[in-house]
């Protein structure tokens, strides 16, 4: 064994491990399936709970929102016709206005 082969077996302990992407792919994959599957039960969680105390609170709310939407119905209608008029002078399709369309 000369110089050079024990030179290569000794900086063999430094080279990176061998990447099989096909291995990276699936690790990846699963572990993004189990981030996806938290996320959903977490807002799914979140929903029913506030679904829930909507529900609780709705007797008590209910007559307050139609004592607040009468005095702010004139105000809504203006705000929504004034929306409406920039969209029709801009000349744009309403979702490129938005910012949805490049």
């Amino acid at each position: 064994m000369g110089d050079d082969d024990r030179l290569k077996a000794l900086f063999a302990y430094d080279e990176p491990p061998v990447r099989d992407p096909v291995f990276s792919s699936t690790v990846i994959e699963e572990v993004m399936r189990r981030r996806f599957i938290a996320d959903v039960a977490f807002l799914s969680g979140v929903s029913a709970l506030g679904g829930v105390s909507l529900w609780a609170l709705w007797p008590s709310l209910q007559p307050v929102l139609v004592m607040v939407s009468q005095g702010l119905a004139p105000a809504i209608v203006a705000g929504a016709l004034a929306l409406g008029a920039a969209v029709v002078l801009s000349g744009r399709r309403p979702s490129a206005l938005l910012g949805f369309e490049t």
